[in-house]
């Protein structure tokens, strides 16, 4: 549930506050001003390397509950059994060597009108700009039946974590027996990584295709279409024929009920589905830390501040990644990385008493589809001239081309490979 925030109290409060950071920073001997960031992953990882890199007067405190980081993106690929987990699991090393102080423990709460943060384990962190960034939660009881001890039959894999539901969902891979079938269930918009589903229906089939030739594929989708979805609905058809099945809400898709026992999928019009291994997505909403905090709205994520990701409602707490409310971007690593380094620009600008730097946010979503079969899609945006909305740069977007393109495929796998390198470099290195 949200909770309502006490607006104006933070906004009474907020002006008292701002001050003394404005002093710190600009004063020829002043002391650093605190930047906190809360969430180790693509968004806070990202925030806090950008932000020693480029503003070394910033003291930036990192909050991070787990020790490694298993990123979301090519967590598809170990299903495949083509990456092992380790090779996409990250620590906080280099962000220590860059001067970044990590504390590994739980943020329970969030005085916006104090700028101070409580932890698990009773430390209380002041600051004076706030960079948050939680991720996503599981909407539990969203679906009928599907709640954390089904998500230990029906592994969701959708929140990392330390890797387990990934690796849950691959052993259930390998000890399926041929002739199987494979059930997903996919949610309606908005969620995390909106091609990630279809990427996973791929990466899945590649590898019942080697291992168990005579299984199938069943997609329960909530939608009624999905990012990329002529290149995917090509790539099934040439490389995996027969084998995938993909069920739109308009064709009974939407699944609104599971039986963990019985491994049974139940949709809108009382269709039941039992297969061998389940995959259920269920709805997802902001990190409860934000919802907690007062910053979400009735859709259960958080409005911003289309040029500096600032709180709609809570000034001084910048919010990333996937918790926020994006306009038409999508809920993507890269534009996680993009919104950061703004969110970053705007804070020490302001700290500084200065006018954030004008916004431009850059996506691109690589899709394994198969070995040596990538696609891709781009977009930049910007703020309008208002400044109360996102919108996708006229002309500056689109899609790998459709047909047989066997090297144009091969190329876009090696670039995706090169951008998951380099990303991760640019959080953690």
């Amino acid at each position: 549930m949200t909770h309502t925030l006490p607006r104006r109290a933070l906004l009474a409060a907020a002006p008292l506050v701002a001050a003394p950071s404005v002093l710190r920073a600009q004063g020829p001997n002043a002391t650093q001003a605190r930047l906190l960031v809360i969430g180790g992953g693509f968004g806070g990882a990202t925030a806090a390397n950008f932000a020693r890199r480029t503003y070394p007067w910033l003291d930036v405190t990192l909050v991070e509950p787990k020790r490694h980081f298993v990123t979301c993106p090519y967590g598809n690929l170990v299903l495949a059994g083509t990456r092992q987990i380790g090779q996409i699991t990250h620590g906080y090393d280099g962000l220590r060597a860059r001067g970044v102080r990590v504390v590994h423990d739980w943020a329970t709460g969030i005085d916006a009108a104090a700028r101070r943060v409580r932890l698990a384990g009773g430390e209380t962190l002041t600051y004076d700009r706030l960079i948050l960034s939680p991720g996503i939660a599981l909407r539990w009881g969203a679906i009928e039946g599907y709640d954390e001890a089904a998500s230990e039959i029906m592994p969701h894999g959708w929140v990392p974590g330390d890797g387990a539901q990934t690796l849950l969902l691959r052993r259930q891979l390998e000890e399926m027996p041929d002739g199987g079938v494979v059930g997903l269930a996919i949610p309606a918009n908005p969620f995390r990584c909106p091609p990630g589903p279809y990427e996973r229906i791929s990466m899945i089939a590649s590898y019942l295709k080697r291992h168990k030739p005579r299984s199938k594929i069943l997609a329960l989708d909530a939608k009624e279409a999905f990012s990329k979805q002529g290149l995917f609905q090509d790539a099934w058809a040439q490389l995996y024929p027969g084998m995938i099945e993909w069920v739109p809400s308009n064709r009974d898709g939407k699944v609104t009920k599971v039986d963990a026992r019985e491994r049974v999928l139940e949709t809108e019009f009382g269709t039941r589905h039992k297969v061998a291994v389940a995959n259920v997505i269920p709805p997802q909403s902001a990190a409860r830390i934000a919802s907690e905090a007062g910053l979400t709205d009735q859709s259960g994520w958080v409005p911003v501040n289309p040029r500096t990701f600032e709180s709609r409602v809570a000034p001084g707490i910048h919010v990333v990644g996937d918790a926020n409310i994006p306009g038409p971007m999508p809920k993507s690593g890269y534009i996680a990385n993009s919104t950061a380094k703004q969110a970053v620009a705007s804070a020490a600008a302001l700290l500084r008493g200065e006018t954030p730097p004008e916004a431009v946010y850059f996506n691109t979503c690589y899709s394994h589809v198969g070995e040596d079969y990538g696609i891709s899609i781009v977009g930049v945006f910007r703020p309008n001239a208002e400044g109360t909305a996102i919108a996708e740069v006229q002309g500056s977007g689109g899609v790998s081309p459709r047909g047989n393109l066997p090297e144009q495929r091969k190329l876009e796998a090696l670039y995706a490979d090169a951008w998951y390198d380099s990303i991760t470099k640019d959080m953690f290195a």
